[in-house]
This record gives structure tokens, sequence and C-alpha cells, in this order.
């Protein structure tokens, strides 16, 4: 039986996952993580993208996160993320359409235009469709 760590995911709105897991896998603000049991305690920001997450029986679950913080402490690893959805739950159709929203909204840059705002959208976008393309392409979640 593999090492395993217990992990948390949440969300402002919702507890999206808690249990054991072989391994977390995200993208921190300076690159990608891998966490296993053991890892040293660590705080950090994730960036827009999957969080994935590894099991002693060799299957994988895939959540998105909007972004947030990644905290690993002795045996447990916390994702606390801004908002989060289950790869399965993700709509491709309004990943599209908020991505081409906001594609339009640099493009068309008006006097209230917030760059910030519309570069987090277009990313938290972009972060859902390379998400749901990985999965079509493998066919596992």
């Amino acid at each position: 039986m593999a090492m395993t760590m217990h992990c948390d995911v949440v969300s402002a709105e919702k507890e999206l996952f808690s249990g054991r897991v072989t391994m977390v896998i995200a993208t921190g603000t300076i690159g990608e993580l891998g966490i296993l049991p053991g890892h040293a305690p660590l705080l950090t920001g994730i960036m827009p993208g999957p969080v994935r997450l590894l099991f002693d029986n060799g299957t994988e679950e895939t959540i998105f996160a909007s972004g947030g913080y990644l905290e690993v402490q002795p045996g447990i690893v916390t994702v606390l993320a801004d908002t989060a959805a289950r790869a399965d739950d993700l709509d491709e159709a309004a990943a599209i359409a908020a991505m081409e929203a906001a594609e339009k909204a640099l493009a068309d840059q008006t006097s209230d235009f917030e760059y910030s705002a519309v570069a987090a959208q277009l990313a938290e976008a972009s972060a859902q469709l390379r998400i749901l393309r990985k999965r079509k392409g493998r066919g596992t979640g």
C-alpha cells in the first residue's frame, strides 16, 4: 500500500474534496508543485488551473481552482481556492464564451476598463479550457 496523506480542497462556496491521496499536483505562483507524503511545510499561492489528486489505486481526480493558496503541514495538504469546480462539472461553452468576452474587452478598451479583472477572467477561462481539452484527449478524470 502506498504512503498517503490527508487532503482538503475547499472554496468559499463548498468543500470539494476531503480524503487520502498519494500526491497533489498544482501550479504555484513560482511554478509546478508536486506534493508527496513527508513534504516540508509550505504555504504558497496557486495559479488558475488544475489541482490533480492522485490516489493509491492509480486513479486521479482533477479539480479546477481559480487561484488561492496551498498549505502543506505534516500529514495534511489544504487547498483554499477562491472558486473551484470538479473537472467533470466544467462547462466548455461557458468557458469559451468567457474567454471570448475577455479577449473582446482587451481589444475594446474603454475608460471603465479594468485590466486586472479582464486578465483574471481570461486566465480562468483559458485554464478551464486547457483542463477540458486535456480530459477529452485522454478520456479520463
